[in-house]
């Protein structure tokens, strides 16, 4: 199905109607007082607690809770939920535009893909709750995760595993009623503030075995759970850790989901993640493109406006192009996903991820070389933008992953190929001619 790269007038309405929301509520608190050093060239150190470790400051996490407070009441944080969790419902497609939209509006109290805040959430872990999660579990744990009374880390990497998860070392061995975990993990989520952690352990099966690895909901202040240290970054501030397990025990209904089955969980979101991802992206490279432009306008060399030199034109003509050609791809695989099982369109929703991020990385760094000295200060924020979208080039499965995915499914299909070859190029012929 093919989908247009400008948003249908329903979703177009919708964010005329969020950006007046911004206008009138979001906008007045970032400017509010001193929230713009939060922003502004002083934003990293305005966010960081040095002195815990370099974990976000406490004035941060408040200031990012107010706007969530502020959003829910105007129903635009659980805009992506389903209807049952008090959201909208919103497709694939309409989240698309939403994301990239709030992304080209720049840096902002609105959307900032470093701290995952928006003002239309993003709940992955919800999303998974929702999925797999028992009756009395998604009673307790989902709506206080949604409004942040309870919030919810994620423990699946370790030292020596990263996107092979099936091999991680971390155990949890059934004793009597109780569960015993053991082991540790890496780049664990928001760890400086969450009260529970989504701990994945292998239960049964050997390394290398999808099946067999469990997720627990492991409260962070059980005996033997231990934060090490803070990973610091190309980002601040750092809230992922590295987290010990000792003996760490749990009763039976800490399991999340069915035993054995975690990675199979995980599943319940990541293709919606890398959509997420690609739209942030690909917004984020239109908002670095876009000021470009407008600075080589501006700008006066030798009597003339930068933006008459074909050595700045042509850079920032190609990203514009390939900027369009990903939107049209990230619509079109939307629009796949409302109709479609999400394992149909993998390797599409891979060509997305990887490409976008990829994408804006390369925006940010060709804005900062238009921009010269001013670009690459910290008074612009193509620095920023390029940082928080680099990470995406590893988050979520790492570009490399992503790839391999295009490619699997590319020489799996390519049976048409293989056809069209031999009839140009019998097997009975001898050899290749020479050139």
């Amino acid at each position: 199905m093919s989908a247009p790269l400008e948003p249908p007038p329903a979703v177009a309405a919708t964010l005329a109607e969020l950006d007046a929301f911004i206008e009138a509520q979001i906008r007045p608190l970032e400017l509010a007082g001193d929230n713009a050093r939060f922003f502004d060239h002083r934003r990293e150190w305005a966010r960081t607690d040095v002195e815990r470790g370099g974990v976000p400051s406490r004035e941060w996490d408040e200031l990012l809770a107010e706007m969530r407070r502020r959003a829910d009441a105007a129903g635009w944080l659980r805009r992506g939920l389903p209807e049952h969790l008090g959201g909208s419902g919103a497709t694939h497609l309409e989240m698309a535009f939403i994301r990239e939209h709030l992304a080209r509006r720049g840096v902002g109290l609105h959307d900032d893909a470093l701290y995952e805040s928006s003002v239309v959430g993003n709940f992955p872990v919800v999303v998974m709750f929702d999925a797999v999660a028992s009756d009395a579990q998604r009673a307790e744990w989902i709506e206080p995760m949604i409004t942040g009374e309870l919030p919810v880390g994620f423990a699946l990497t370790e030292p020596g595993v990263g996107s092979d998860a099936t091999r991680m070392a971390t155990t949890a061995v059934p004793d009597g009623d109780d569960w015993v975990i053991s082991g540790r993990k890496r780049w664990n989520s928001a760890a400086h503030a969450v009260s529970h952690n989504v701990v994945f352990a292998r239960t049964s099966g050997a390394p290398g075995e999808p099946l067999g690895i469990t997720a627990f909901l492991v409260p962070t202040d059980a005996p033997g759970y231990a934060v090490d240290f803070f990973w610091w970054t190309m980002n601040l501030p750092a809230d992922a850790a590295e987290v010990t397990l000792t003996g760490v025990r749990v009763p039976a209904s800490a399991v999340l989901g069915e035993v054995g089955a975690g990675l199979v969980a995980i599943q319940t979101f990541v293709h919606d993640q890398r959509m997420r991802q690609a739209a942030q992206s690909v917004g984020a490279a239109r908002y670095c493109i876009d000021l470009a432009v407008a600075y080589a306008r501006d700008r006066q060399t030798w009597e003339r406006p930068l933006a008459a030199r074909q050595a700045i034109q042509f850079p920032l003509a190609e990203l514009h192009t390939e900027a369009e050609m990903v939107r049209a791809l990230l619509h079109a695989v939307a629009a796949r996903l409302d109709e479609q099982p999400a394992t149909s369109v993998s390797d599409l929703v891979a060509m997305c991820n990887y490409r976008a991020n990829r994408l804006a990385c390369e925006a940010a760094d060709q804005a900062m070389q238009v921009c010269g000295g001013v670009g690459y200060s910290r008074h612009l924020p193509f620095e920023h933008i390029y940082r928080r979208h680099r990470r995406y080039r590893i988050t979520e499965g790492a570009e490399e992953i992503q790839i391999r995915k295009v490619a699997h499914a590319l020489f799996r299909d390519a049976e048409r190929g293989a056809a069209a070859l031999a009839a140009l190029w019998p097997r009975d012929r001898p050899a290749w001619p020479e050139p």
